[in-house]
């Protein structure tokens, strides 16, 4: 395989240059987001003039269909701005995806002819789609939704029963899953986002009752079954997506915070002390620190996805050893982000505890990433016992 060059790590300039002609404006709307807990009207304009929600979306629907090397870096520079935007963003385009698992003219109606098309979706533990006539009956409530309340579409992922209420199972003995898209007015919706960071995701629950949802707008989201699209990122899945996305919105939060520290440290007297922060030869090897891990993880992600890219782009499939890799990257690299937070946060004193400074929002927002699924701390283990030919389950790499 053909090794990542620098230019490769840099990614489509023209679509990062979206991001950061952005990114002022969501700066500004920051404390709007967190206070109300959406993204603003206007927030969202400028979203959709740029067409950010459409990263991932196949170009036969009007999507940028861009590599993930360059949705990591639009990611990070967004979460630098506001990471609940980065978040929504970064969601958005994993699930814009299904475009290339739907016919063409259902894809067509549900994103390519709507400029303003979001599809959010979240899990649903006790829920369930019964076949029917033309499709399914589909019961149940799904939670974390993220991006849900500025969504046009919502994917509801189900197990598939028969008629008869027995389910409905594949050749290999697992139950049959498929996600039903529902337009966004036909659900009921729960508020339950009341949570310590990434407020703005606004990532709350609704619910189907009995509802019926077309066959054609039911999806399974593996590349070798249903996927029409033949182009190198949707043979690399919206999961592996996932993981460079939110990678990049925790890169993007702590390179907001040591740069909002290294402000504050150059001025900044302690209580009690007589020198700046900056001459703390503690906080010196601390900062450095903390630069040297965020950095180093960052590349880590960036040369792992630029190698993959390379290998798609070839023709080939995402491999388990390749999607290991990015597992492993993505994940370091968010326990890495969250140590340079923490580093500046502690290191900023008194000044980061109240909640007009920008260190304290970033505090609460890196510690809920960790808390998603992408955080994980169990993916090392999965990824060690790949490593060393033990059992591994491999649901989530």
């Amino acid at each position: 395989m053909l090794a990542a060059t620098s230019a490769d790590l840099a990614g489509d300039r023209g679509v990062i240059a979206r991001a950061e002609a952005v990114r002022p404006a969501i700066a500004a709307a920051s404390n709007d987001i967190e206070r109300d807990r959406r993204l603003p009207p206007a927030v969202l304009d400028r979203l959709h003039e740029a067409q950010l929600f459409r990263l991932l979306l196949p170009r036969s629907q009007n999507g940028i269909e861009t590599d993930p090397v360059t949705f990591f870096h639009v990611i990070e520079t967004i979460a630098q701005a506001d990471a609940s935007t980065a978040w929504c963003l970064s969601q958005a385009g994993g699930c814009a995806m299904s475009a290339a698992y739907l016919d063409l003219p259902v894809a067509r109606a549900i994103f390519g002819d709507d400029p303003r098309a979001v599809l959010a979706w979240g899990p649903g533990p006790r829920v369930k789609a019964v076949e029917c006539e033309g499709g399914y009956r589909v019961t149940g409530v799904w939670a974390f939704a993220s991006g849900g309340r500025h969504a046009t579409w919502l994917g509801a992922h189900c197990p598939i029963f028969k008629p008869d209420g027995t389910p409905r199972l594949e050749d290999n003995g697992a139950q049959a899953e498929r996600t039903m898209l529902v337009r966004s007015e036909d659900v009921e919706w729960t508020d339950i986002w009341s949570t310590v960071g990434l407020r703005g995701t606004a990532s709350d629950q609704f619910a189907l009752d009995d509802f019926f949802v077309r066959a054609d707008h039911s999806i399974i989201r593996e590349f070798e079954r249903e996927c029409r699209e033949s182009g190198p990122l949707y043979r690399m899945g919206n999961g592996t997506c996932y993981q460079v996305g939110f990678a990049g919105v925790a890169c993007g939060i702590a390179r907001g915070a040591l740069d909002c520290f290294l402000d504050l440290a150059r001025t900044k007297v302690p209580r009690g002390d007589r020198r700046a922060i900056r001459d703390n030869a503690v906080v010196q090897s601390g900062l450095a620190q903390a630069e040297v891990g965020l950095r180093s993880a960052r590349g880590f992600v960036l040369q792992t996805m630029a190698d993959v890219w390379k290998h798609l782009c070839a023709g080939s499939l995402i491999t388990v050893e390749q999607r290991i890799t990015v597992r492993m990257a993505a994940t370091h690299a968010i326990h890495r982000a969250r140590e340079a937070v923490d580093f500046a946060y502690q290191a900023a004193g008194a000044t980061a505890v109240f909640d007009s400074h920008p260190l304290e929002r970033r505090f609460r927002d890196i510690h809920t990433v960790t808390q998603q699924l992408q955080g994980r701390l169990s993916h090392f283990e999965t990824v060690g016992a790949w490593m060393m030919g033990a059992e591994a389950d491999l649901t989530w790499v």
